[in-house]
């Protein structure tokens, strides 16, 4: 069992930046896929990002490429989200996700360990 833990959320404004952290539990972590997903109100779960158990490769959702930079600490048992240039339609709960993988996924279904959300509010 994974437990996960996000921070680093707030306030900021358009424009902004803002780095999130989520940190693992797991001795394990070095063997965990992990991701960012987000969720607006009304709206469902969304991917944002991906990386490898060894960080060697990552994916991110096309609204974000060249905005947000997702990374590992393995040492640390943490993963982070780089956002910069941060948007209003960027407002949402931001979730870290873990599957016990080497493979990258997407789709929110695909894992099965997740974080209880930080909150990110981008005003304009």
């Amino acid at each position: 069992q994974v437990r996960l833990v996000e921070s680093g959320g707030g306030l900021v404004q358009a424009g902004g930046s803002l780095r999130l952290s989520c940190a693992a539990s797991s001795r394990t972590f070095s063997m965990y896929a992990m991701a960012w997903f987000r969720q607006a109100p009304g709206k469902e779960r969304e991917f944002v990002a991906t990386i490898t158990p060894s960080g060697g490769t990552t994916d991110y959702a096309d609204s974000v490429k060249g905005r947000f930079t997702i990374s590992r600490d393995n040492a640390k048992n943490t993963v982070y989200l780089q956002m910069n240039s941060l948007k209003p339609e960027d407002t949402a709960v931001y979730y870290c996700a873990a599957r016990f993988t080497n493979t990258i996924y997407s789709s929110p279904s695909q894992y099965n360990h997740w974080g209880q959300g930080t909150q990110v509010t981008v005003s304009s």
